[in-house]
């Protein structure tokens, strides 16, 4: 049996703030089953903590609210007590999260978010971290909206996360010292680097110093130019205005590949040894070339020569134009830009052996499916299995075309 593999991604919609409950509420409406987030509190190893997970209306949309109440007093209401608590030390939160049931990834994740608030809480003071005591972070409940958020993504499958422009709000707020404008000073660091949306009608706090450091930490800025959307879901604020949806969106989908623009770097090289052509190409593949192709060509004077093209994506152009003069014995490049079209992909892998298997990619055409196996692996089970590559490359994508014909059926 194939496995088919998707690239997904997640995109988050802050146009009405961000905040953990708000994260969590969107992911359980993506399907994320209920009864995870409800036992995440014993994974934790914190107690006396009740989880409500229900469906809301804001504003005429539904959406899903997760509620922690530690002690008998919920997460919104903790806020509120927050500017009469004396918060936690930043190194017993990061032993609560070591000591949790969680993978290493959710537990550096979760580490790596409460470490950013500690700082950014002791830029504000003008303290240093281990002196911090995080106030209106430093709850429980504020511990379990972060490790739920970073294994909610894990759980979902996401391997990367994009934010569209984050909601700031406006007013003022009350925190642990009194007043404060908003965004309060420590979110205001905490969204630095991040994309943001001023003005708007939303009064008050759109945005929470965790709802800034969980898309710090995890999100890679904005999405890409082109991708295909698949499910979405809608996690519920604490407010319920008539004005507008107090909701954040998360929209889960998949890169799409078949337009784009490229960066076309090419040189002609006539005083490499041609033995050292192939080392180059691999070298530029393996620093993130789409493509990289070589052919003969007719220098100056007569001289043999070699035209290199490798195709980059315009983030990384930069790095291979770099990588390109590190690995060829060039003094200079050409870049231009050119719009590439490709097929739709897919990718999928199949069984040859129980120890064995091969990746095959799948091409959507206009005549329909079609695959091709993915050559270092075909290499590699023709190793193992002690067959002719050729043979291996046919097996696997055979059993790829009659699993998906299974699938249409």
């Amino acid at each position: 049996m194939a496995v088919l593999e998707r690239n997904t991604i997640a995109i988050v919609d802050p146009s009405a703030g961000a905040s953990g409950d708000m994260l969590l509420g969107a992911m359980v409406h993506l399907g994320l089953d209920g009864s995870w987030i409800k036992q995440l509190p014993a994974r934790m190893g914190i107690e006396n903590v009740s989880v409500e997970v229900s469906d809301v209306v804001r504003c005429s949309l539904a959406a899903t609210k997760v509620t922690f109440s530690v002690g008998g007093v919920s997460e919104d209401q903790h806020h509120h007590a927050a500017a009469h608590s004396h918060g936690r030390h930043l190194v017993e939160l990061i032993e609560l999260i070591r000591g949790a049931d969680l993978s290493d990834a959710v537990k550096g994740k979760a580490e790596e978010t409460f470490r950013l608030l500690g700082e950014s809480e002791a830029r504000v003071h003008g303290t240093i971290v281990e002196e911090v005591h995080l106030h209106e972070v430093g709850g429980l409940d504020a511990v379990l909206d972060i490790v739920g958020v970073v294994e909610g993504f894990e759980k979902l499958g996401v391997s990367a996360v994009y934010n569209l422009p984050v909601a700031l709000g406006k007013g003022w707020v009350s925190a642990a010292h009194g007043k404060l404008p908003v965004p309060a000073p420590a979110t205001t660091n905490l969204l630095e680097g991040l994309e943001v949306a001023s003005g708007g009608v939303i009064v008050g706090e759109a945005t929470t110093p965790t709802g800034a450091a969980l898309l710090r930490v995890l999100s890679q800025g904005a999405p890409p130019e082109r991708w295909r959307m698949s499910k979405t879901g809608w996690g519920a604020g604490a407010r319920n205005s008539d004005v507008y949806p107090n909701a954040l969106r998360i929209m889960l989908g998949e890169v799409s590949d078949e337009y784009s623009m490229v960066e076309v770097i090419a040189t002609d090289i006539d005083d490499l040894q041609p033995e050292y052509l192939e080392p180059m190409r691999n070298a530029l593949l393996e620093a993130g070339a789409l493509e990289c192709v070589v052919w003969p060509t007719q220098g100056k004077k007569g001289r043999v020569s070699f035209r290199v093209e490798a195709y980059s994506s315009l983030a990384d152009a930069d790095r291979i134009s770099k990588e390109l003069f590190r690995q060829s014995t060039t003094a200079g490049i050409r870049r231009t830009r050119a719009m590439r079209n490709t097929l739709a992909r897919t990718s999928m892998s199949v069984k040859l052996s129980p120890e064995v298997e091969v990746r095959v990619k799948v091409l959507e055409g206009s005549g329909g499916s079609r695959t091709k196996a993915e050559y270092n692996d075909v290499l590699a089970a023709a190793e193992t299995l002690g067959k002719p590559a050729i043979e291996i490359a046919r097996q696997a994508e055979m059993l790829a075309a009659e699993d998906l014909k299974l699938k249409l059926d």
